[in-house]
């Protein structure tokens, strides 16, 4: 009962309430997007899964005020139909009460992401975890499982991947020890993961892509077959080249990597990249905005994370970003843009206003 009060207290403190009753027909960047009731969805650094027909939006719960910046709620999700109008489906994983729960209220977790797995049958998120108190120290992984897309989630474990296990394009000199070769400090413990996402292949094999080494580094994880853990098998991405919030989508075969440098919050210049399988080699495609000078040096404001196939058109991909507002983090706003292509590079362009039909003609 303790919870369910909480739960309803902070809902009800941090909305920012909209019109109700108006269905939305087309995407607005960076505008309230009110959900079924009025309010601006509540679902930060998100992931998108869908299923049977329906696609989850699962997001970070922000409140009013830097504490919004920690985890008093938990994970929000919604759902929809046709991408523009969502139904608020409540928290799919609450934080604890408890104090010593890795999840406990004020602890981090961010950009979490969820999978179905067909072995299994189960819902798998994975988010980047944050010890309470710890600031950004602990640097986890953190799994839970659901039985329904939708929830509630179930908290199963968290941990740094990959202890014991370099990467399999490691080269010699990154075995050895070093002040600053992260890799090499963290074999034994396991390797940091922060801002991650989850990307799963045609052929049902899923991967986590995280910042690591002290976000200098990506690595591309392959999943066990449960989705629970790694499998024990990785690559390191860009070595040294300082990107987080990596973003990764397949078209024609090929994958693309989307990601942005590392300011914090402030936002910064996206960096686009190509391979032509998932463990690389990679190659570095360039900024993929195009626009006015401080769009292109800001990514339209916002941070990338996450990429889905359009509804109408498998073969296009709609790009998701967030423009964080750490001091009142539940006025982040989303920015959704179609890619367009110039070659084999993946582009987007700023739209004030744009549907589905705009590129599935």
């Amino acid at each position: 009962m303790r919870l369910a009060r909480s739960l309803t207290v902070a809902l009800a403190a941090c909305t920012i309430a909209t019109s109700v009753g108006a269905r939305q027909l087309a995407f607005e960047p960076g505008a309230i997007w009110p959900d079924d009731k009025g309010v601006h969805i509540n679902a930060h650094g998100a992931g998108l899964l869908l299923d049977h027909g329906t696609y989850y939006w699962f997001g970070e719960h922000k409140l009013h005020g830097k504490i919004g910046n920690t985890a008093q709620v938990g994970v929000h999700v919604y759902t929809s139909r046709d991408l523009y109008n969502w139904r608020d489906r409540g928290i799919a994983l609450a934080v604890s009460d408890d104090p010593a729960s890795p999840i406990t209220r004020g602890s981090i977790i961010e950009r979490p992401k969820v999978l179905h797995n067909p072995k299994t049958g189960k819902y798998v998120m994975w988010f980047h975890l944050e010890y309470k108190g710890q600031g950004y120290k602990a640097a986890r992984a953190g799994v839970a499982v659901a039985d329904r897309p939708a929830g509630p989630y179930r908290f199963i474990d968290s941990f740094r991947p990959e202890a014991g296990v370099w990467p399999v394009n490691a080269k010699p000199e990154d075995r050895q020890p070093g002040e600053t070769n992260f890799l090499a400090r963290d074999f034994a413990d396991g390797q940091m993961s922060r801002d991650m996402t989850l990307f799963q292949d045609d052929d049902g094999k899923a991967y986590q892509i995280t910042s690591s080494e002290e976000n200098h580094t990506l690595h591309i994880s392959q999943l066990s077959d449960d989705y629970l853990r790694p499998a024990g098998r990785y690559a390191r991405a860009f070595p040294g080249g300082d990107n987080e919030a990596a973003t990764l989508f397949k078209h024609a075969g090929r994958y693309y990597l989307i990601s942005s440098g590392l300011t914090g919050w402030r936002p910064n210049a996206a960096r686009s990249a190509v391979a032509d399988t998932i463990f690389g080699p990679w190659r570095s495609l360039g900024n993929p905005v195009r626009g006015t000078p401080e769009q292109v040096a800001t990514t339209f404001g916002g941070q990338s994370t996450f990429a889905i196939p359009a509804p109408c058109d498998a073969r296009q991909t709609i790009l998701m970003f967030d423009i964080w507002r750490p001091s009142d983090p539940i006025d982040g706003r989303y920015v959704w843009l179609p890619v367009e292509w110039e070659g084999e590079k993946p582009v987007v362009r700023w739209r004030d206003h744009w549907s589905l039909a705009d590129i599935c003609k």
